[in-house]
C-alpha cells in the first residue's frame, strides 16, 4: 500500500502537476539571509511588500505555526518555440509566456484547492494553500522538496522541465516523507547572465529587480528610466529571455505544458498599434482572465509606447502622436520619448 506522501503525489499527477516534492517545515536560515541582503540592496525596488513581510517570508512556520511538512507542486507552461524568435516582430509587442493564456493563480489555485480537498480527508489535518500572493519563499521551497535548484538568473530550474515551471505550495500539519533537495547543475554556465538584455544580474544567482525587464514592465508604476528603455525592445509584458537561456530546456518538453496555459491568439504577438489605442475599457475587455489584467491600462500603454519608439516603424507616429494628450502621466512621457526616436532616430555608434 502506498504511503501517504506518495499518493499525495499521484493525486497531484492526476491533478495536472508535472512535479511534485515534499520537504519539511523547518528554518533554514540561508534563504533568509539572502533576503535580508537583497532588501538592504534595495535591489527590490518598489515591491514594498517583500520588506513589509519579510519577517514572516523567512520560514514557513513563520506564517502558519502549525505547519509541519511542504508539498511543493509545479505546473509546467514550456512554450512549443524559443520566445526569443519574436525579438524581430517590431510591430508586435512580446508579452512573457506564462501571461498568454489563463491566468496562472487561477489554474493553480483550483488544482491544489482540489489536492488540499483530497490530502485533507485522508489525513484529517489542517493545511493551507498558496499560489504566488502570500509572503512564501516558492522558490527555496521548491529546491528544498527536490524540483530542482535556483539558478543563476534566480529562477527555478528542473532537470525535467527546464525554466518552464509555475509554482504551488500545499502547507500541511501532516508529517510527510521529504525529498532529498536539489543539487546545483548550472556548472560553469552563465548563458542566462548574458542574456540579459538591461544587466539586470550584477553577479550570478543575484537579481537587481530595478533594471529587470519583467519588473519594469509590471510592478513598476511610474516612468521608466530612459537609459533602461532601448534594452526593452518590444517587450510589453515581462521578459523571457534569461528563461530562454537555460540549456536545461532542451529537456523541457511543450507535451508536459498544462493546455490552459496555451496562448491566446490575440496575446500570443498583438500588435503595438492596437495596444496604443487602448482605454480602460478596452484593455479589460482584451486581457479579462489573463494576469496582465491587474497591471491596469496605463502600465500597458506605457510599455507599448516604449515599444513603438524603439520599433523603428514611423508608421506608429500618428498614434503616438494622440497620446500627448493622454490623461496618465507616464503615458504622455513614454509617447514623447518614442515620438522623439521615430522622429529623430539616435546615431549609430
Amino acid at each position: 500500500m502506498p504511503s501517504l506522501s506518495e499518493a499525495l503525489k499521484a493525486e497531484a499527477a492526476r491533478l495536472g502537476f508535472v512535479q511534485c516534492g515534499i520537504t519539511r517545515a523547518v528554518d533554514d536560515p540561508v534563504p533568509g539571509a539572502r533576503l535580508d541582503q537583497w532588501l538592504a540592496d534595495g535591489a527590490h525596488g518598489e515591491m514594498g511588500w517583500m520588506a513589509s513581510r519579510a519577517d514572516v517570508r523567512r520560514a514557513p512556520a513563520a506564517l502558519w505555526p502549525e505547519v509541519r511538512s511542504v508539498a511543493m507542486l509545479g505546473m509546467s507552461y514550456a512554450p512549443a518555440e524559443d520566445p526569443r524568435r519574436l525579438a524581430a516582430a517590431t510591430t508586435r509587442g512580446r508579452i512573457s509566456v506564462y501571461a498568454q493564456g489563463r491566468d496562472y493563480h487561477d489554474v493553480i489555485k483550483k488544482a491544489l484547492k482540489a489536492l488540499g480537498r483530497w490530502l485533507g480527508a485522508e489525513s484529517g489535518l489542517p493545511l493551507k494553500v498558496f499560489v504566488d500572493t502570500a509572503p512564501v519563499m516558492e522558490k527555496p521551497l521548491a529546491a528544498a522538496a527536490g524540483l530542482g535548484w535556483q539558478g543563476k538568473h534566480t529562477n527555478l530550474v528542473s532537470r525535467t522541465h527546464g525554466s518552464w515551471l509555475l509554482l504551488g505550495a500545499l502547507f500541511t500539519a501532516a508529517t510527510l516523507d521529504p525529498d532529498p533537495a536539489s543539487a546545483d547543475h548550472c556548472g560553469r554556465c552563465d548563458a542566462c547572465q548574458r542574456a540579459c538584455p538591461t544587466d539586470a544580474f550584477p553577479a550570478p544567482y543575484r537579481l537587481d529587480a530595478r533594471r529587470c525587464i519583467s519588473y519594469l514592465t509590471i510592478e513598476h508604476a511610474g516612468a521608466i528610466p530612459e537609459a533602461l528603455r532601448p534594452g526593452i525592445g518590444n517587450r510589453v509584458y515581462g521578459c523571457d529571455d534569461c528563461l530562454a537561456a537555460c540549456p536545461w530546456n532542451k529537456f523541457a518538453d511543450h507535451a508536459h505544458a498544462n493546455l490552459e496555459f496555451a496562448a491566446r491568439a490575440e496575446l500570443a504577438m498583438p500588435a503595438l498599434a492596437d495596444l496604443l489605442a487602448l482605454d480602460d475599457a478596452g484593455f479589460r475587455a482584451v486581457f479579462a482572465g489573463s494576469p496582465i489584467k491587474r497591471i491596469g491600462r496605463d502600465r500597458m500603454v506605457r510599455n507599448a509606447a516604449i515599444a513603438a519608439g524603439n520599433s523603428g516603424n514611423a508608421g506608429l507616429i500618428p498614434a503616438l502622436a494622440r497620446l500627448g494628450g493622454d490623461a496618465s502621466e507616464v503615458v504622455r512621457d513614454a509617447a514623447g520619448w518614442a515620438l522623439a526616436r521615430l522622429t529623430s532616430p539616435p546615431r549609430a555608434g
